[in-house]
């Protein structure tokens, strides 16, 4: 690069974006990195501010921050993801599909501790919709050193540091427990709202499945809905440590292995994870009946995207895991399970 007084630079080569910022009304791009300035821009240029500018001169080692921007881009998108072009250094990372937010989180510190490399994205494991931005990515000086994209490129080679998954589409069984429920002597509105999330992702329930608080019938319950063909099952109600809770019980009398009763969530600390095989068991906590936004919100597209639910994953929550119970829910653009 060369610096030039406007007036000098006639025919030469701009090689930076220059932005107009009109308060309260415009910010955009005035001039376009590329551009060949003209003796009519030069008015222009000067009410812009700018009585010198940077003329490109090509220097071996170096790449412009748009190039670098698009480079950084590639280098990390993995799939759903879809660059924008740059403006003014920046480039856009943008879900092409509906999904959950995956974020290779050790790769990207390693990618941000690189000097002049800048990386920002949105918290991991977050429900996304089609064109939400994920990501944006741009350097911090004009041009750049080489050396240092060629060490981004080398960090994130082959890891996918930023994607979205797909939801699968489960066939999901329900039990809702509880006698008083069972004997009709209130009405089950627990069932209704557990079925309205999983369809909001795209999966069907295939079989709701009432019975009293009996470990037993609980079992059988469980069994039957496999045997039908349910890939996901949710219990609702029986989850406290009152004595006739015995929902955890008869998922333990079903085979199935418990990989955590408690999570460090609130609303939510009662949840059950357990697998029987590879079909995921969860127990629901009674706060998902009247609460907006608990643990099921963060734990089902976990599950829907295939990940295996573990102990340590659950205990990450811990940290985001308080919801503020806010007069009007912003989830997922909150605090709530960032520990995800």
């Amino acid at each position: 690069m060369q610096i030039m007084r406007v007036e000098e630079a006639v025919g030469c080569v701009l090689c930076h974006d220059i932005t107009k910022i009109v308060p309260g009304e415009y910010k955009g791009r005035a001039f376009r990195k590329g551009h060949i300035v003209t003796r009519e821009d030069i008015p222009q240029l000067i009410k812009l501010g700018k009585e010198h500018i940077y003329i490109w001169e090509v220097r071996p080692g170096f790449v412009h921050e748009n190039e670098a921007g698009l480079r950084i881009g590639q280098a990390l998108k993995g799939p759903g993801i879809v660059l924008t072009e740059p403006n003014e250094g920046k480039v856009s990372m943008i879900a092409e599909h509906d999904g959950l937010c995956s974020i290779k989180e050790e790769t990207l510190l390693a990618i941000n501790s690189i000097e002049e490399i800048v990386v920002a994205t949105r918290n991991n494991s977050r429900p996304v919709k089609k064109g939400d931005k994920i990501a944006g990515v741009r350097v911090v000086p004009l041009v750049i050193e080489e050396h240092k994209l060629d060490m981004v490129d080398n960090l994130a080679h082959g890891s996918e540091v930023v994607s979205i998954k797909k939801y699968t589409s489960y066939n999901v069984g329900i039990i809702t427990t509880g006698s008083e429920v069972f004997h009709g002597r209130i009405e089950d509105k627990f069932g209704p709202v557990v079925r309205e999330k999983v369809e909001a992702y795209g999966s069907h329930v295939i079989q709701h499945i009432i019975v009293p608080d009996d470990a037993e019938l609980i079992a059988n319950a469980v069994k039957t809905l496999i045997n039908n063909g349910a890939e996901l099952i949710l219990t609702t109600g029986g989850m406290s440590v009152d004595p006739d809770d015995v929902t955890p019980s008869g998922i333990k009398k079903a085979g199935a292995e418990i990989v955590t009763y408690g999570a460090p969530v609130l609303p939510g600390a009662m949840l059950m994870v357990a697998y029987l095989g590879r079909i995921p068991i969860l127990g629901l906590p009674g706060c998902v009946m009247y609460h907006r936004t608990t643990i099921f919100d963060l734990v089902l597209p976990l599950v829907l995207t295939e990940q295996v639910i573990t102990r340590p994953l659950i205990v990450k929550l811990g940290m985001g895991g308080l919801c503020l119970e806010c007069d009007v829910c912003l989830y997922p653009a909150c605090s709530f399970g960032t520990g995800a």
